[in-house]
């Protein structure tokens, strides 16, 4: 099927602390939904079935809970009703943003999903209920061909949006379509938990996801490009993700996304949206798993073991070993997590890389537990520079990095020079171990990592 994705620089309110009034704030969207507009009507040219965009584009982001109240749109979220607002605007109040983006779903004969903030009125009985008597929602919605609006999802993991409630209850949103079956839908910060994302993936044999998302990059492990295509190789499914592009906040990375392949955009230094339109397969079984076995290190004597040095990568206090040779085998532990590394580097180059171990509670912006092995490029020679931001690289290289995992999830990350993705020859669990090599990289390597979400832990 052909899927669309839009990449959007946002229109941003210049003080989004301010109250305004409903029609301000209307006007705000409003020059937002004209490029939305003019982006269905250029992804249905091309043929798309279906175009996904990003989280916080029509209205923005930085306000308080008193000043988004005027961007905020009345969703009823029940499944009962079925509503088309392009057809029926007067069912409800404050539904113009909801009514905009029916039309250009109706218009143009295509599935749409979007991003918007929404409200709810609640009784002073439910025990959940704000104490100024509504609930507001960080929102995604689908609408269909003809207009009508299949599915709405509250995002549950908010990310510092103080402007936001998190849902009383867990939101599980899939919505049907004629060419590809069922579609998932969560948000952003939603992706690196087990609620609802992997639960509703696992608990309905999901094989599409679409996903509206802001994401700010953070190298050398959660770029949004480098995550998004772990994600789509890590479940197996398809994943259509639209992040906006604000590069001054670290904020661009969207992309069409099959286990295998991935249509990309990410770009730091310029500006304006994007519109990735491709086509990719319906079903995402692959084999990707093989039966290339890790090597076992060699045991070896008397060896000078290369030092072992600490090193802050992701705000996450790291356990490394230098990568020095020009080949070799490597092995780091932490807790109960021991990474192993075979390579060897095709381009001499006087590069530093060093293998990293991470196995704790990750706690800066946000709370969960990571086991993580990591190859990365260090931002300089020194010891101290392992874990920094790095974005360019020439060495190519040839490696196998296993790890002792003890979550069944695991991403594997695999980024190379100027944020580009590879693909990894051959990944997947072997005695007990879970493994990811590669022969030469497509480019220099910036990271090679597996990174495992022990949500138990969290």
């Amino acid at each position: 099927y052909i899927a669309a994705v839009y990449e959007h620089e946002s229109i941003l309110s210049p003080n989004p602390t301010a109250l305004v009034d409903r029609q301000s704030a209307l006007e705000l969207m409003g020059r937002n939904l004209d490029i939305y507009e003019q982006q269905v009507v250029a992804a249905a040219r091309q043929g798309a079935q279906i175009i996904v965009f990003p989280e916080d584009g029509i209205h923005g982001f930085n306000f308080t809970r008193s000043s988004i109240y005027p961007y905020l749109d009345f969703v009823l979220h029940s499944h009962s009703v079925k509503w088309n607002p392009c057809r029926e605007p007067y069912l409800f109040n404050d539904t113009e943003v909801l009514q905009r983006l029916s039309c250009m779903a109706l218009k143009n004969k295509i599935f749409l999903v979007a991003n918007l903030g929404t409200k709810q009125p609640c009784e002073h009985t439910d025990p959940h209920c704000p104490s100024d008597g509504r609930y507001q929602f960080n929102t995604n919605v689908a609408f269909s061909d003809d207009g009508v609006l299949v599915a709405t999802y509250r995002k549950h993991n908010l990310y510092f949006e103080y402007a936001f409630d998190t849902p009383p209850e867990l939101d599980y949103t899939l919505f049907d379509t004629p060419f590809a079956g069922k579609f998932g839908m969560f948000t952003c910060f939603d992706i690196l938990f087990f609620e609802p994302a992997v639960n509703l993936i696992q608990q309905y044999k999901l094989k599409q996801v679409v996903y509206p998302t802001a994401w700010m990059n953070q190298l050398p492990l959660l770029s949004a490009v480098e995550f998004q295509q772990a994600f789509a190789t890590a479940f197996n499914v398809n994943i259509l993700a639209a992040n906006i592009h604000h590069p001054t906040l670290g904020m661009t990375g969207s992309g069409i996304y099959t286990p295998v392949k991935s249509f990309i955009y990410h770009n730091m230094e310029s500006y304006g949206g994007k519109l990735i339109v491709a086509e990719i397969p319906v079903n995402t079984d692959y084999q990707t798993n093989s039966d290339k076995s890790p090597g076992k290190a060699s045991e070896k004597g008397n060896e000078q073991l290369p030092p072992i040095f600490y090193a802050e990568m992701m705000y996450d206090n790291f356990t490394f070993v230098p990568v020095w040779e020009e080949k070799g085998e490597l092995q780091v532990c932490a807790n109960t997590l021991c990474c192993y590394l075979n390579y060897q580097r095709a381009v001499s180059t006087d590069e530093f890389y060093a293998l990293g171990v991470f196995d704790g509670l990750h706690t800066v912006h946000g709370t969960y537990y990571v086991q993580a092995c990591a190859l990365v490029k260090c931002g300089g020679l020194s010891f101290s520079t392992c874990g920094q931001e790095v974005i360019d690289a020439t060495a190519r290289i040839d490696f196998q990095l296993w790890g002792n995992m003890s979550t069944p999830y695991i991403f594997p990350l695999l980024l190379t020079s100027g944020v580009t993705l590879d693909f990894a020859d051959h990944m997947g669990w072997k005695n007990n171990h879970y493994f990811i090599s590669k022969n030469r990289t497509s480019s220099g390597l910036l990271t090679a990592a597996l990174y495992g979400r022990w949500y138990e832990k969290d």
